[in-house]
């Protein structure tokens, strides 16, 4: 009798189980973002916040912005969380995102050795800056991997009329790799490159590096926030997806944000309006 009992309950239970809900089970989602709001430590300051919110658990991929929008097109993800504008609206235009929200903002800076071999430290005009570095060949690391830190670096040379594809040589280093490794590489070769701000802040290896150049206007760096199309997407989470944008641009995320420091230094400055770009 007593057997008989002990196998009830144990069906019972796992039909109680079989039987609950989806969500209650699997209460996630899945976040393709950049690596620098993963490496900057930004993620792990603000994510148990939103969880112990709403209790949704946040799986982060941290990519390059373009990797991390390819993982999206491919359904791959429920949001994404990256720093690009033009591509990212793009990704909405073709109907892979459902809007564009703006977050936050900081901006990138370039980085180089103490010894300044192009003589640019203390500048505040990147153009000028880049141009000094191409015309002396003095070395370079670039990301080389499609992140929209390597888009800005991109844009930076263009606006500098430096055509990078004719004028890189054994001067300029593309690694193909995130932010931490491009600043370990600079610091291993006394060469320069450009860094987001946040991530330069939490490094933990600056060695003989400094920042060589910052406070131009072009180097400007916005963060957005997009949820991946569930009409293209079906498996997208997008109620759980929606309510983390919606904490992100709410003031209780933009306020967590905010109050995120390293040595003091605020990395993020929240920016998020009411409509969606």
């Amino acid at each position: 009798m007593q057997r008989r009992y002990a196998s009830l309950a144990l069906a019972l239970s796992l039909l109680a189980a079989f039987a609950a809900p989806a969500s209650a089970q699997d209460k996630s989602i899945v976040v393709a973002s950049t690596t620098s709001t993963q490496d900057s430590g930004l993620f792990g300051h603000i994510l148990p916040l939103f969880k112990a919110k709403t209790g949704i658990e946040v799986k982060v991929i941290a990519q390059g912005t373009g990797q991390a929008l390819d993982t999206a097109r491919r359904g791959d993800a429920d949001v994404v969380f990256v720093h690009a504008k033009a591509q990212e609206e793009k990704f909405v235009a073709e109907g892979h995102g459902v809007k564009r929200f703006d977050v936050m903002y900081n901006d990138f800076v370039l980085i180089g050795p103490k010894s300044d071999p192009a003589g640019v430290n203390g500048s505040k005009d990147i153009v000028a800056a880049l141009k000094t570095i191409q015309a002396k060949a003095v070395p370079f690391v670039s990301r080389g991997d499609k992140s929209g830190t390597h888009s800005a670096e991109l844009a930076l040379w263009k606006q500098a009329g430096v055509d990078i594809a004719a004028a890189k040589g054994p001067w300029y280093r593309e690694i193909g790799q995130g932010m931490g490794a491009a600043l370990n590489t600079a610091g291993a070769m006394n060469a320069y490159v450009v860094s987001d701000r946040g991530t330069w802040l939490s490094f933990k290896n600056p060695g003989d590096l400094v920042i060589a150049v910052e406070g131009d206007k072009r180097l400007f760096n916005q963060y957005g926030v997009i949820l991946v199309n569930p009409e293209k997407h079906p498996a997208v989470k997008k109620e759980l997806g929606q309510s983390f944008i919606d904490w992100l641009t709410s003031p209780e995320g933009q306020g967590a944000i905010a109050a995120y420091k390293v040595n003091g230094k605020q990395l993020f400055f929240p920016n998020a309006e009411k409509k969606a770009s």
